[in-house]
């Protein structure tokens, strides 16, 4: 997510890519609402910054920003998945 959005824009994109994210690694059932909104904006933010070492995340838009948040996401999940132990 690019800083330049506004604070309603990163809760909307951050929680339909934190469940997109729950999802893919089968978390859905045991995550909230809140949930989500916090993985996708946690997972925006270090998607972006994890990218903006190979591409100029802040000039490709707001799709290529969710889809930079669902790939943060996914790797906060997975992360979290290896912290706790759980098998996915």
């Amino acid at each position: 997510m690019t800083l330049s959005m506004g604070f309603i824009a990163w809760i909307v994109l951050g929680g339909i890519a934190g469940w997109i994210a729950s999802m893919i690694m089968n978390r859905d059932a045991s995550m909230g609402v809140i949930a989500n909104i916090v993985a996708g904006i946690v997972g925006g933010l270090l998607g972006g910054w994890i990218l903006s070492f190979f591409v100029d995340v802040q000039s490709k838009g707001w799709f290529f920003s969710f889809l930079t948040c669902i790939f943060g996401a996914v790797l906060v999940l997975w992360i979290l998945n290896k912290v706790s132990g759980k098998r996915n």
